[in-house]
């Protein structure tokens, strides 16, 4: 096998890695390397295999690596998948196509065409900024309901996910002021609590108030 096809199929690798990655919910917290590997590791193959690929995207800043889990950077991570599905190379090994990749492809599809306004989604990712607090209602509701059905939330979604989902769109302050009007028009129902492994970083991207406290989580009214 030449050097062109070893690269080949490493280029592939490491976009099928980053989609399962991606399809976990890696963007928006840190997938279990069991998790992963599961999806990843095709008949005949193991583990160490992919350890080289799994270095190389990490030196590239696509994904961060913890002693238990991997996790999706963003913008790099998104940027990379992006563009490993965007090229002519890519393709599955074998005549039969994982439900999981199928799905995800067809997700991954479906966010691209999501938004028409603008400013067209880079990557997937809709990066048009938020002009008014209308326009965040619209965003933040369809946020929303889709983390509540993707990771069955049961109507509480953890407020730092839909921050971190809507993601540069809006600045801080932003997104705390107009959650907080959303309140205040009976749109959603901020309750406190704490986030599940009490992470200090997804407590910062909760909301804390004067009067209120802290604020974990969104229930739509």
């Amino acid at each position: 096998m030449g050097a062109g096809q070893n690269l080949l199929q490493a280029t592939q690798a490491k976009t099928r890695l980053l989609l399962a990655l991606w399809d976990l919910g890696g963007t928006q917290q840190e997938v279990k390397k069991g998790q992963l590997t599961k999806r990843i590791i095709s008949k005949g193959k193991k583990v160490a295999d992919f350890k080289h690929i799994f270095e190389e995207l990490e030196a590239q800043g696509a994904i961060a690596i913890s002693k238990t889990g991997y996790s999706l950077t963003s913008p790099k991570g998104l940027e990379v998948l992006g563009e490993g599905l965007r090229s002519g190379d890519f393709k599955f090994e074998g005549t039969i196509v994982g439900t999981w990749a199928a799905n995800a492809l067809v997700r991954w599809i479906s966010q691209i065409d999501v938004s028409v306004g603008t400013s067209a989604p880079v990557n997937g990712v809709d990066t048009a900024k938020i002009a008014s607090y209308d326009e965040f209602k619209s965003v933040a509701l369809e946020v929303y309901d889709k983390l509540n059905y993707e990771y069955s939330f049961n109507n509480l979604v953890p407020i730092y996910r839909i921050r971190r989902t809507i993601g540069e769109r809006v600045n801080r302050t932003e997104f705390n002021d107009f959650l907080l009007e959303m309140q205040a028009d009976d749109i959603f129902q901020l309750q406190g609590g704490t986030v599940e492994d009490s992470a200090p970083d997804k407590i910062e991207d909760s909301i804390k108030t004067a009067l209120d406290g802290l604020r974990c989580y969104a229930k739509r009214i």
